[in-house]
C-alpha cells in the first residue's frame, strides 16, 4: 500500500490558508449535527513521528466545541493497565452517542511500537490483528463512524524535521532519544506498518493516507 503512495505531493501555504477556514467551518457544522442526532465518532491519527500529527490536530480542533470531542494521547500502558485485557483502556474511552473523540496514537500501538520495539512475542501482536477488527466492528455496528489517518515521511525526511525542531529551544523538548532510536528502527517500523494496513483496512473502519512530505 504504502509503496504506491507519491511523497512529492505538495500544497502552498497560500492555498492552505485558502482552504482551511471554510473546511474549519464546515468541520463544525458536522460536529453540531453529528451532537445533535446522537451520532458517535472516532478520528484515529497514527503514522511516523514528526509527520504533523500533532499539528493537524491543533488545526481541526482550532474551531471544533470543546463540549463535543475529547482528545486521548496513547502512551505505554501502565502496570495496572497491563494486568486487564490490553484493549481494557480503550473501551474505557470510547465516545459517548454525538461525542467525537480522537486519537492521537491509539489501539495500533500494539502492532507497531510494542512489536518493533516493545519486545512483545509474535504470539502476542499477531492475535491483536483479529482484536482490532473485532474492536472496531463492534463500535461500527453499534453506529459509531471511524476514520483512521496515517501519515507517511521518509526516514530522510523525518530525520531533517529531527534536527530543525532540535534547534529550536521552545521546541527541542518534542524530540527524544526514544524518538531517534525509533527512527534508526525506520525499515522495521515500515514492515509493520505495511502489514497494519493491509490487515486492518474494512469498509467500517478505512484508512485514508495523507501524504505528509508537503506540511501545508
Amino acid at each position: 500500500m504504502l509503496e504506491n503512495v507519491n511523497l512529492k505531493l505538495k500544497l502552498s501555504k497560500a492555498e492552505f490558508k485558502r482552504v482551511l477556514p471554510s473546511l474549519q467551518h464546515r468541520l463544525y457544522d458536522l460536529e453540531k449535527a453529528c451532537w445533535d442526532h446522537g451520532i458517535a465518532s472516532i478520528v484515529v491519527f497514527e503514522g511516523w513521528d514528526a509527520a504533523g500529527k500533532g499539528s493537524s490536530i491543533s488545526t481541526l480542533t482550532q474551531r471544533l466545541d470543546p463540549r463535543g470531542f475529547k482528545l486521548y494521547s496513547i502512551h505505554e500502558p501502565r502496570t495496572s493497565e497491563r494486568n486487564k485485557p490490553w484493549l481494557w483502556r480503550f473501551w474505557l474511552k470510547v465516545p459517548n452517542r454525538g461525542e467525537m473523540v480522537l486519537f492521537d496514537h491509539s489501539w495500533y500501538h500494539r502492532v507497531l511500537d510494542e512489536r518493533v520495539i516493545g519486545g512483545l512475542r509474535r504470539k502476542t501482536w499477531r492475535p491483536a490483528y483479529k482484536d482490532i477488527s473485532e474492536f472496531e466492528r463492534m463500535l461500527a455496528d453499534d453506529g459509531t463512524v471511524i476514520l483512521k489517518f496515517w501519515f507517511p515521511i521518509t526516514a530522510k525526511q523525518q530525520a531533517k524535521r529531527f534536527r530543525a525542531i532540535g534547534k529550536n529551544p521552545l521546541e527541542s523538548w518534542r524530540v527524544t532519544a526514544e524518538d531517534w532510536r525509533r527512527h534508526a528502527l525506520y525499515d522495521k517500523f515500515l514492515t509493520a506498518a505495511e502489514e497494519m494496513l493491509e490487515l486492518t483496512e474494512g469498509e467500517f473502519a478505512p484508512w485514508t493516507i495523507i501524504e505528509a512530505s508537503s506540511r501545508w
